[in-house]
């Protein structure tokens, strides 16, 4: 595999090595404050929302509108990537990261203060869908950015790596998420204490650690790429426009790959495993700490997997990464239940931890190659949108849809197909991509960056360089 051309690391907009290791702390830490808000949500919305805010729609309704407001935020993730994409096109990608993280931050803990429907009725509803919907703009501008400032501060020859940074804070946020909850149901306020007032308590701690996320994100410097941006003055005046009239089909690919992953990666991160195991009238009636536990060790899987991933894509390309993920993927999603359903803790446990590994190898190296597929003036409005809309096409509904799903058939062989076939979606998106590891990120190489990404129908409609006054 041949590497393209590569100016990043000879440029005088090269990244000294002492922010390199802020950008890798600004990244992991901010992305896994973020997602430590959204697992706490979704887990809520599995183990005692239906009951606080949706219980007047009865037993079955509460479960499935509970997840459908953790759905309903991927609804407003393509607006949070439209205007950080267009921002972050335009004035840089610092600005962005910054302004998401206090936005989700400070969502996350007014849930943390929000009288329940027996207090002020219906009016708790729809304050909590409308900070879950600030939650999802948030949400929808920010992996953009911290990818970006990863992968384009990188090494051409170490972006698979750099591009873990951000994706390592998923299930970062997800293991301390599922820790805080796990001590909360387990030791300072088990059964019914946490019904009553524990379920506040990770909602709050969430203003702690956006002030160490802000801290952090504060002393970094710009991307390398956009500085190169502005210093030329060739900020395109309006990067969605473009993207959608040269790059439409890319962002099309782009959307149904990321919607694979999301699908089955929401099954463990959106609730729906854990509401489904811990259902007391339900097939499996586990205990809540221990399916938490289980999570936790999913978590460090998935960790450990897109760790790997990202090493491996620097040596055997992307795309390779990613085929061998659906693959696992694909082989995992009838076995995830069959073991879920033994109602054994253990298999629970191998369960969630088998397919969280094959989650790793289509998710570690996402960074490095949805950077390397946009050229330098759309590439943040670029891989915020496509992943915007992958979260709606995969992951956002996932949890809604299995719910009813199983109460429909009354089985989960039909979840499973469900995930098979939005698995099968995503390999065959891939194998429509091209992989273009070592390709120059830099403005001066861009050119090349808008030809080429799509591997057999040729060039998307249009697709000639961006020029300034575009």
């Amino acid at each position: 595999m041949h590497a393209l051309p590569d100016a990043t690391e000879n440029s005088r907009w090269s990244t000294p090595p002492s922010n390199g290791r802020r950008i890798a702390l600004a990244t992991i830490v901010g992305t896994t404050v973020e997602w430590y808000d959204y697992f706490i949500y979704a887990s809520m919305a599995a183990l005692v929302f239906p009951q606080l805010f949706f219980e007047p729609a009865g037993p079955a309704a509460s479960v499935i509108i509970s997840f459908a407001s953790v759905g309903v935020s991927f609804l407003f993730r393509p607006i949070g990537a439209i205007v950080a994409g267009h921002y972050g096109d335009k004035i840089g990608r610092k600005a962005m990261l910054v302004l998401t993280l206090i936005l989700m931050g400070g969502a996350t803990t007014i849930i943390g203060i929000l009288p329940t429907t027996e207090t002020i009725g219906m009016a708790a509803v729809v304050l909590l869908v409308l900070l879950r919907i600030i939650q999802g703009i948030s949400a929808g501008g920010e992996w953009g950015g911290a990818a970006l400032m990863a992968v384009e501060s990188a090494p051409s020859s170490h972006r698979g790596r750099w591009g873990t940074y951000p994706q390592i804070g998923v299930p970062l946020g997800m293991l301390l998420a599922s820790g805080v909850l796990s001590l909360m149901t387990g030791v300072i306020s088990p059964g019914e204490a946490f019904v009553d007032w524990g379920w506040r308590v990770p909602f709050l701690l969430s203003a702690i650690l956006i002030v160490m996320g802000y801290l952090v994100r504060r002393a970094v410097s710009e991307s390398p790429v956009f500085t190169q941006i502005a210093e030329n003055k060739e900020q395109t005046n309006m990067p969605v426009v473009v993207l959608f009239r040269r790059f439409g089909v890319l962002v099309l690919l782009c959307a149904l790959v990321f919607s694979g992953n999301n699908a089955a990666g929401y099954m463990v991160t959106g609730g729906f495993i854990q509401g489904y195991a811990t259902d007391p009238s339900g097939p499996v009636g586990l205990e809540r700490t221990p399916v938490l536990l289980a999570v936790m060790a999913g978590a460090f899987t998935w960790l450990v997997s897109t760790l790997a991933a990202g090493i491996l894509a620097d040596r055997i390309g992307r795309k390779r990464c990613y085929i061998i993920g659906w693959i696992w993927q694909l082989a995992m999603v009838f076995p995830l239940f069959w073991l879920i359903n033994t109602g054994s803790i253990a298999l629970l446990t191998i369960a969630i931890c088998l397919l969280s590994l094959g989650l790793g190898f289509t998710y570690g190296p996402q960074s490095a190659w949805y950077a390397e597929l946009f050229p330098a003036t759309v590439r943040y409005s670029g891989i915020s949108i496509s992943t915007a809309f992958g979260t709606i096409v995969g992951g956002a509904f996932a949890p809604t849809i299995s719910a009813a799903l199983v109460a429909s058939t009354g089985t989960t062989v039909s979840v499973s197909a469900y995930l098979g076939v939005l698995t099968v979606i995503g390999l065959g998106a891939t194998l429509l991509l091209r992989d273009r590891p070592g390709i120059g990120l830099e403005l001066d190489n861009a050119e090349v960056q808008s030809e080429g990404a799509i591997a057999r129908l040729g060039q998307s409609r249009g697709a000639r360089p961006v020029r300034r006054g575009d």
